[in-house]
């Protein structure tokens, strides 16, 4: 017996396991993948979730490993130009994008290292239910053998399109439309700091990542998603070249790097949080479009969440695991709402109001509010912050 079994192991399903093992509890962390592979994904994670790797003690790795800190912002709309960096929360100032497979390869380690049981190819097939319906495990494959674990608590921190979550039938209790789709590269000799570039109907990011390598990421109305899929190549490469041109001649002169990915299937949803002996975790419970990068960051926030509410739960009565597991899910629809209403904002990509642009060319010109304002972007407070006596007088 388990006190939790977590069903996957990247930004979401590691972590978990990494603070309930830390917290003395017996986890077993599956993933259907192998352990450092790559996955489509942005990379960046704003400075909540660098504050977060800091107190787990992994972010020196993440430094270790090459990647680069981003502390550098570059905004650019219509005819402002935002240049500068945030203040940062609990002293981290910069963000990072690592790659994929190195990111999550950490997370991992790190559990294992706390104490945690991992195994990776291992696809969960079906849940195991007591006599009154509660969740106490689950059953599937591993290694062409199938298996069953039970536990206290099942986890489902398997991604948007989770296992967990329609194995349990978790209803969605807010859904929206798909907005973009994106396609993303990586190139050599492109130097640029956090780049983001915006006009009608497309967005352009470029951020460095591992191996001096740096990424470039577009994106597009999901309108013209059947269109672009035909010649992704040439749409790549001319919404660089008319949302971003300054980047688009140096990443004429750059070399590229792996194949381009890309992906029409951007969700924006909650699904219910939690039930019976189970719970999701990230994307499972909660995902929306990556225009804005809150993806990493909002997981490693749910996760201290979820671990905070669980407290010594695991080991007792089951009500006051359900009735923990219901804490969890208020306060993540609350947290989390302000921050999925802008994503769905700006991943609309519509022309910006004239009041919008006034106050973005207000901003514009006072680095303290450029501060401000970088720090509203990356979710360390709300935009009402930004509206202080000396951006008032500029209005």
């Amino acid at each position: 017996m388990y006190d939790a079994i977590v069903v996957g192991a990247r930004c979401a399903g590691a972590p978990t396991a990494l603070l309930l093992a830390r917290a003395g509890y017996r986890v077993l962390v599956l993933d259907k993948s192998a352990y450092g592979s790559d996955t489509v994904s942005t990379h960046l994670v704003h400075q909540p979730g660098i504050a977060a790797l800091a107190r787990w003690g992994v972010l020196e790795q993440v430094r270790a490993s090459g990647c680069p800190p981003l502390e550098r912002t570059l905004y650019q709309v219509a005819d402002v130009h935002i240049e500068g960096c945030a203040r940062g929360i609990a002293g981290q100032r910069a963000k990072f994008a690592a790659r994929r497979h190195i990111l999550d390869a950490l997370l991992v380690d790190a559990a294992i290292a706390a104490g945690a049981e991992f195994r990776e190819r291992c696809r969960v097939s079906s849940l195991l239910r007591d006599e009154t319906g509660r969740v106490v495990g689950v059953a599937g494959r591993h290694e062409g053998r199938m298996f069953t674990e039970r536990a206290r608590l099942v986890i489902g921190a398997d991604g948007m399109r989770s296992s967990v979550a329609r194995l349990v039938a978790a209803p969605y209790i807010v859904r929206d439309p798909l907005l973009t789709c994106a396609y993303y590269r990586y190139w050599q000799d492109v130097p640029a700091d956090l780049e983001l570039y915006e006009r009608p109907g497309g967005w352009v990011a470029a951020l460095p990542t591992n191996d001096e390598a740096t990424l470039v990421l577009t994106y597009f109305p999901q309108s013209r998603f059947e269109e672009i899929r035909t010649d992704a190549h040439h749409a790549y490469q001319e919404q660089i070249r008319s949302t971003a041109p300054g980047l688009y001649e140096r990443v004429k002169d750059g070399e590229p790097v792996e194949r381009l990915r890309g992906s029409g299937d951007q969700q924006n949803f909650f699904r219910q949080a939690a039930g019976p002996g189970w719970v999701l975790v990230g994307d499972a419970g909660h995902h929306k479009d990556s225009i804005t990068a809150r993806g990493i960051s909002d997981a490693f926030q749910q996760v201290e969440s979820l671990v905070g509410e669980l407290g010594s739960t695991l080991g007792g009565d089951p009500a006051k695991l359900d009735a923990a597991l219901a804490r969890f899910a208020k306060d993540r629809d609350a947290t989390l709402a302000p921050g999925y209403q802008a994503t769905l904002g700006v991943a609309r990509l519509a022309p910006l109001l004239d009041e919008r642009l006034s106050l973005l060319r207000a901003v514009q010109s006072d680095p303290e509010l450029v501060a401000i304002y970088l720090d509203v972007v990356a979710g360390i407070v709300s935009a009402d912050a930004l509206y202080t006596p000396k951006l008032l007088a500029l209005l």
